[in-house]
């Protein structure tokens, strides 16, 4: 019954990142006004994620402060070679000019959510080993967790020049890494705690360098004033929403 109550709950939660399928009745001049409040909703969401959820567990996990500081560093490393290697790979391309419509930012916020909902299935495999009770009321936590920044990822994507539905099958597709990482802990119990210690800071340093490395300056392209208002308040009401799942947790 653990794993029937634990795939069903991975995979109700992976069904929200479809949630952008409520977008896809809007006219095209309509959805290109609301792609960077997305975006703005989006950012407020990966910092809130990286330093109220992913950074505390880091810090918890690791006995030395300089150790989980190290590994977010290596994670924040990572992405930005990552970017690297797609901005490379996006100017050399050759003959392939639909793949030049797409900004680098799209696949990196796709990498960097595969690994937020791989922790997701983690967590909820988890909870359900220890009780149905835990792993219910972690599932609902996890569901009003991925709800605002799945809204926000679609965004993102949109954004970064997907289509509407390819958006809605990408972002589909990187939560079903939650599926994997709940079938590691189903197989592995013993010894899911040490991977999940090394992809916690991982993925924080991913979502800050996401955030501010490609999301930020997207904003700052703006230069309307009262847009620019919305667009932080946007930022704010994704961060506001991720500390108050924190707090919930706690």
């Amino acid at each position: 019954m653990i794993v029937f109550y634990t795939f069903l709950s991975v995979f109700l939660i992976s069904l929200v990142s479809v949630a952008g399928v409520f977008f896809l009745s809007l006219k095209r001049d309509t959805l290109k006004k609301l792609q960077l409040l997305l975006v703005a909703f989006a950012t407020g969401g990966l910092l809130g994620g990286a330093f109220f959820h992913l950074l505390p567990e880091t810090f918890e996990s690791f006995k030395r402060p300089f150790i989980a500081s190290l590994w977010s560093i290596i994670g924040f490393l990572l992405f930005f070679v990552l970017e690297k290697f797609l901005h490379w790979h996006h100017n050399h391309t050759s003959g392939l000019e639909h793949l030049k419509k797409v900004k680098p930012l799209g696949p990196i916020n796709l990498v960097a959510d595969m690994f937020h909902n791989f922790l997701d299935g983690i967590l909820i495999a988890a909870s359900f080993s220890y009780s149905p009770e835990i792993g219910i009321i972690t599932s609902v936590t996890v569901f009003f967790h991925e709800l605002p920044q799945e809204i926000g990822d679609f965004g993102v994507l949109l954004h970064a020049g997907f289509s509407r539905r390819k958006a809605l099958v990408f972002n589909f597709l990187s939560a079903c890494t939650a599926f994997i990482g709940a079938a590691l802990v189903l197989i592995v119990n013993p010894s899911v705690v040490d991977i999940t210690r090394f992809i916690l800071p991982v993925a924080a340093g991913g979502f800050i360098y996401l955030a501010a490395a490609d999301l930020v300056p997207e904003l700052h392209a703006e230069k309307s004033i009262s847009r620019s208002v919305y667009q932080f308040l946007a930022l704010l009401c994704g961060a506001v929403i991720l500390i108050a799942v924190g707090m919930i947790m706690e």
